[in-house]
């Protein structure tokens, strides 16, 4: 039996990291964690509850109140996420949550409570997960690491696409003002900086399709299941 290992995605907002997590954790038989997504379960919480993100002890109380998990939807067969047993997997993609989350996750308990979770999730390895410092801060010592980015008109392309269908309104400025700030707040943070690990291999998918992205992940794990 090949032995299971950890596959880590990092890199800038709208590259298509979870894309790319989804289609090869299906492919291994892997579990997907989005890790995106719990900083965004998390800020949902906040915002519903008016946490004051300033004050370093309301933001400890109030993650001891958060439970998160990840189960699979049957009929999508697609892992979904669950703030408090309330299945919020769409609610947290608005452009609200998308606006706070970098602010919440740059917060030194939000990511202490985050990566320990993360963390349990893997301990028996099997598992792709996204994000922005998974393979630096996460699991540092994952047999694959990868790290995406792409031509920043092509994200704010991307990005546009997916939110027009829940928000006809939205327009290209708004999206590329997000996804500057996003960039900047995750590359600049003092916890935990949006970086590409020195072990990482770099993926530009810019012109990519989905189909090219896949097979040059699933390259690599190859190389590292059945070495020379």
């Amino acid at each position: 039996m090949i032995p299971k290992i950890i596959i880590t995605i990092d890199g800038y907002s709208s590259c298509g990291k979870s894309t790319l997590a989804k289609q090869l954790a299906k492919k291994l038989s892997y579990a997907y964690i989005d890790s995106g997504a719990m900083y965004r379960a998390i800020t949902l919480y906040f915002l519903r509850n008016n946490i004051n993100l300033e004050d370093e002890k309301e933001v400890k109380e109030a993650l001891k109140n958060i439970s998160i998990d990840f189960i699979v939807n049957k009929n999508s067969d697609q892992s979904e996420i669950y703030l408090n047993d309330e299945n919020v997997e769409y609610i947290i993609r608005d452009l609200v949550i998308a606006e706070k989350v970098s602010e919440v996750a740059a917060l030194k308990n939000v990511r202490k409570f985050a990566v320990s979770a993360q963390q349990k999730m893997g301990i028996n390895k099997g598992i792709v997960m996204d994000g922005r410092d998974i393979g630096t801060t996460v699991f540092p010592d994952a047999e694959i690491k990868i790290f995406m980015l792409a031509d920043e008109a092509v994200r704010v392309e991307r990005r546009f696409a997916e939110m027009y269908e829940k928000n006809p309104n939205i327009s290209l400025d708004e999206i590329k003002s997000n996804i500057a700030m996003r960039d900047y707040i995750d590359s600049n943070r003092k916890i935990s900086p949006l970086r590409k690990a020195d072990d990482a291999v770099e993926l530009d998918n810019t012109h990519l399709t989905q189909k090219e992205q896949l097979d040059f992940a699933l390259d690599l794990v190859k190389n590292i299941q059945q070495p020379a």
